[in-house]
């Protein structure tokens, strides 16, 4: 690249723990462009981890609810509209609305990474009101946002659908390291990832009366003190170990070493039905079968690498059968760990990041000078 293009990416999350644009930005970083990440600074942050891209904090005292994201937003439109930039991407609905007005004000090209069907998330759903208001930003920004990708065909499909709009698909695919499977001392169950609302605890925690092994729970959220009280009622302090928050640094200490993994939803939300979580890929490259729900992304993958049990109907009964066979069927348990190896060459960062690079090549290459004059 003989000029290096400055690429600037926001998110509401604290840049210390957002595995996808972690590998994103290294990614870009690595493709010869100039980036910044700017994500959220919360109460209890720790200290920026070093990465080889520059990563900005705003610094937020509020940390959810509406004012949360009102004074973010605002915070966020004052800090792009002096940044040095030669494009701008809006990760999630939740920072679009700074990033379009910002890349009209100043005239540059704009992306929109969409992680999730936002509006049709658990948390927003079950709000009427607040998924009334995220939907009006949505309908006003994202048919204005010619370049973009997101995480499976599903969400493709649906985005076309709705706005007519063609993205990539950017798999949240873990980058592909040489692996040797240990000899695992425990045979626990590790769950990975935000502890929130329609990932169902609600029937794991119950369903591991029956399970004859530890519960590993690494991750915080929105149904993280549910869930301790939860444990505490059934008692079950000894079966089930809350983690917290661990960085994506520490993480493969748990990963490597367990037994299962969980990747569970609720479709209660269509954002939660047409899923491809990261930690799916995460299980997968560490040779970790994992239990999942037989949505249509997962089952995709599954029919072509059996990586996974997929449960029809999740409930405390059929989650402590499924994961009992796991613990205590040798040949099946084996059969999975293969297809794991055999999977994780397919489904990895370095063939997701070619498409990811390609949005960001195909942008640079049709916005000249003309893009000023032509802008919606």
């Amino acid at each position: 690249m003989s000029s290096k293009k400055h690429i600037v990416l926001t998110v509401t999350t604290d840049p210390n723990y957002d595995q996808r644009m972690i590998r994103i930005c290294t990614s870009l970083h690595n493709a010869g462009y100039d980036v910044t990440l700017i994500g959220r600074e919360r109460p209890n942050s720790k200290p920026l981890i070093e990465r080889p891209f520059k990563q900005v904090r705003i610094r937020q005292r509020i940390d959810s609810g509406k004012l949360f994201y009102a004074i973010y937003n605002l915070k966020l439109f004052f800090y792009l509209l002096a940044k040095k930039m030669d494009a701008v991407c809006a990760i999630d609905l939740d920072t679009i609305l700074p990033v379009y007005y910002i890349s009209k004000l100043r005239r540059k090209p704009r992306v929109y990474d969409a992680h999730e069907l936002f509006c049709e998330m658990e948390e927003v759903v079950t709000r009427p009101a607040t998924q009334k208001m995220w939907y009006w930003i949505e309908r006003h920004t994202v048919p204005y946002f010619k370049y973009g990708y997101t995480v499976n065909k599903s969400y493709v499909d649906e985005y076309r659908r709705m706005y007519g709009v063609e993205y990539a698909i950017v798999r949240n695919a873990t980058v592909l390291k040489p692996l040797t499977i240990p000899e695992k001392k425990e045979k626990y169950i590790l769950y990975q990832g935000a502890v929130n609302k329609g990932r169902c605890f609600e029937q794991l925690i119950p369903a591991m009366q029956q399970v004859n092994a530890r519960l590993i729970i690494c991750g915080e959220g929105n149904f993280y003190a549910a869930a301790q009280q939860m444990v505490a009622d059934l008692g079950l302090q000894e079966k089930v170990v809350f983690k917290g928050y661990v960085p994506p640094a520490g993480l493969p200490a748990y990963t490597l070493d367990a037994w299962v993994g969980i990747t569970l939803f609720v479709a209660t939300s269509k954002s939660n039905e047409l899923s491809l979580a990261n930690r799916f890929f995460d299980y997968m490259h560490y040779g970790v079968p994992q239990l999942a729900a037989r949505y249509p992304e997962y089952e995709n993958i599954n029919n072509e690498y059996e990586v996974a049990a997929l449960l029809d109907e999740i409930t405390p009964g059929t989650i402590a059968v499924a994961l009992n066979r796991m613990l205590t069927d040798d040949a099946f348990y084996h059969r999975l760990q293969e297809q794991c190896m055999k999977a994780r060459e397919v489904y990895c960062w370095q063939e997701e990041e070619k498409r990811l690079l390609a949005v960001y090549e195909k942008l640079f290459s049709e916005n000249n000078e003309q893009y000023a004059r032509h802008t919606v």
